[in-house]
């Protein structure tokens, strides 16, 4: 099992970012919005989207690293391969950690659940 995440993990490029929007599929819940569809890579990647609604730089970044580290921790319970964008909503900022962790663990759950559909 491995916990680094790396580039490859990633979703870096604007043009992925608009086809995982247009074409893919989206849940969310009251903090977040996940636009996902299936991954031509062997593994999960991640792209995260902070508007600057959310805050400012610091309540972003902070965001964006809650994020990155729940993907490195629990990418695994994920079943299936996709490309997943997570985009946080205006009332995600100043949220606490451990909310961000429920509710990001609530899209993980009903993006596993796709899969089998």
């Amino acid at each position: 099992m491995q916990f680094s995440l790396t580039k490859a993990d990633r979703i870096l490029k604007r043009s992925e970012f608009i086809v995982l929007s247009k074409s893919g599929r989206k849940v969310q819940n009251a903090y977040f919005i996940a636009c996902f569809a299936p991954g031509q890579q062997p593994h999960c990647r991640l792209g995260i989207t902070v508007t600057k609604k959310v805050g400012k730089a610091v309540e972003r970044n902070r965001i964006k690293r809650m994020v990155r580290e729940f993907f490195r921790l629990n990418r695994q319970r994920l079943s299936g391969n996709w490309d997943i964008n997570i985009i946080a909503k205006t009332r995600a900022a100043g949220i606490s950690s451990e909310t961000i962790g429920q509710s990001l663990q609530d899209i993980f759950d009903r993006i596993s659940r796709y899969e089998n559909h």
